[in-house]
């Protein structure tokens, strides 16, 4: 390997002539294969270079002024509700209606696009598996476009894999979930796919190529006459919804199907965006099921905004749950503000898993879950969201126990008394300790999550816990914080003040730790190391990266001589 013109890495492995048929300004720097040939076809790559073209400058302005926000706070500003858009939140109007296939929506089961898992959660008995090409995969070349094979197959009904260990072939129940898909955010690139000389943007290459190749079948089986239905990530302001609502129109256009057909849900899941989600429901008001509480991500959020607030530092991660009064105004105002625009009001994940070798262990874990969705559907959610296939019972009786016959609570949870919420109630530090224990639990995981994400998997189990790229990014936001500020350690009578000295020693001894856990052979194999000097060097960083992902990236991007594929 060595490092091409982009900084990346150039494959030298041994090659033989075999090309993508590509339209003019595109360049596929991927590696070629026969299978992905059929996603990468010349018609498909013109559609989401058409895509690119047209919104590219939209979407670099919308990141700019990300960047003039965190400048703002970074300032001493604090977000709050727009006065400009006054009008949107106080006006009478609601979304499109729901479409009638995905009205019941109580529990919705979550993964990377791996053709094991999809198959799996399309059979789990959940009502939506939401497939993920953002926080729950690692974007290698690899995984992108067997994700997009793998999706292709199963809107088809074709899907299958037969499991060599296990001499057992997956395939498709006649029941399913109903799919939606979930690209990346607007900050990623697609160094892969070159377009008029620069990265595409990895969720247009994502939503583009799954569009062109699925709508019509879609549209005819799961959507009955409606879809694509999508999932939308990491938005931080209603211009970011404006983008994706043209998208949708320019995609309607292009395939000659109804205005309206797509539908997404977006994902409150950054601080800024809590404020603006009358007016992201608005312009997405044609294309819009809803809203959902991306909970962990929402903390590193709140983390990441008051970066230069240190009366704003928060407790060990494990305290702050929705009963903090910020974490249960986020969640109210999401349900009031969806259930008045006629929308479903999702709620968050459960990453537990089973555990199948300690039985008083995995009822205590399954209860945790079972009071965790009680509150969830008595606040008015109109559905959750499970990691494993195994709590998909729990959560599905909780809520038919609670909603009766209904598929939603829509209609019959206003949640008027969300109405008096304030900027105060939206941004109130939360109680609680900070703990060596914490800043070991941070750590630990955040360098075993990246170890796994460098060598291709992106979501990853973890102490019973399914963990992807946001329990990572908190763990290293928090860190951040508590070495920039010396906080001390008040949850454990110790008292002891972080700094980067005290981070050095908990690292050494956390690696031992994993090493002990996994095992010398698979410590060894692993990228441990590596992962381990990434994960520091973000910790004590003297500016806080915006996203891990985003910087680790350039450590899993290969590329390979245009024209030429593996021997």
């Amino acid at each position: 390997m060595d490092l091409g013109s982009h900084g990346y890495r150039t494959s030298s492995v041994k090659m033989i002539e075999s090309h993508y048929d590509v339209p003019e300004g595109v360049d596929i720097r991927g590696r070629y294969d026969e299978e992905f040939a059929k996603i990468l076809t010349r018609d498909a790559l013109k559609f989401v270079a058409d895509l690119q073209r047209e919104f590219r400058n939209h979407v670099k302005y919308a990141l700019e002024c990300r960047r003039e926000a965190k400048r703002r706070y970074s300032e001493g500003a604090l977000p709050g509700f727009d006065p400009a858009t006054r009008y949107i939140r106080e006006g009478e109007w609601v979304c499109a209606p729901v479409p009638p296939s995905v009205s019941d929506r109580k529990v919705e089961i979550t993964g990377p696009v791996d053709r094991k898992m999809v198959i799996n959660a399309l059979n789990s008995g959940a009502k939506v598996f939401m497939a993920d090409f953002e926080d729950a995969l690692s974007p290698s070349w690899e995984n992108l476009m067997r994700g997009q094979v793998n999706l292709k197959d199963a809107v088809a009904g074709t899907i299958s894999f037969h499991d060599k260990s296990r001499n057992k072939i997956y395939k498709l129940n006649d029941q399913t979930a109903k799919l939606f898909v979930r690209p990346r955010g607007w900050h990623l690139p697609e160094a892969h796919i070159l377009i008029d000389g620069e990265p595409a943007t990895g969720c247009l290459v994502d939503f583009g190529l799954y569009f062109y190749h699925n709508h019509a079948t879609f549209r005819a089986n799961q959507g009955a006459g409606f879809g694509p239905f999508f999932y939308l990530p990491k938005m931080e302001n209603s211009r970011e919804a404006r983008i994706w609502n043209n998208v949708f129109e320019r995609a309607e256009k292009v395939a000659g199907i109804e205005r309206g057909s797509i539908r997404a849900t977006v994902l409150i899941e950054t601080l800024p965006a809590v404020f603006q989600m009358d007016e992201i429901l608005y312009e997405l008001r044609d294309h819009s099921v809803g809203l959902n509480c991306g909970r962990w991500d929402y903390i590193f959020s709140y983390v990441k905004t008051f970066q230069a607030h240190p009366d704003r530092l928060l407790p060990d991660r494990i305290l702050v749950g929705m009963t903090q009064h910020f974490m249960k105004s986020y969640s109210d105002l999401l349900i009031r503000t969806c259930h008045n625009r006629g929308v479903h009001a999702m709620g968050g994940m459960a990453a537990q898993i089973p555990i199948k070798d300690d039985a008083v262990a995995n009822e205590a874990a399954l209860e945790l879950v079972r009071k965790d969705k009680l509150r969830e559907v008595m606040a008015g959610h109109d559905g959750t969201w499970a990691a494993h296939p195994g709590l998909i019972p729990s959560c599905m009786e909780i809520f038919n126990n609670n909603m009766g016959n209904a598929p939603n609570q829509i209609k019959t949870m206003k949640r008027e008394d969300a109405a008096n919420l304030t900027e105060q109630d939206l941004l109130q530090i939360p109680r609680g300790t900070r703990s060596m224990d914490g800043l070991r639990l941070n750590t630990r995981v955040g360098i075993q999550y990246v170890a796994a994400w460098l060598t291709g998997s992106g979501s990853v189990p973890l102490y019973n816990l399914m963990e992807d790229a946001a329990t990572a990014e908190i763990s290293r936001v928090q860190n951040w914080q508590w070495i920039k500020y010396g906080v001390e350690l008040n949850g454990d009578g110790l008292g002891v003040k972080v700094n980067k000295e005290l981070f050095a020693r908990v690292v050494e001894e956390e690696m031992a730790r994993i090493e002990k856990e996994v095992g010398k052979d698979k410590f060894k194999k692993g990228m441990y190391k590596e992962a381990c000097n990434f994960f520091t060097k973000q910790c004590t960083s003297p500016t806080l990266d915006d996203f891990l992902t985003l910087d680790a990236y350039n450590h899993i991007v290969i590329h390979h001589p245009r024209g030429l594929s593996n021997l």
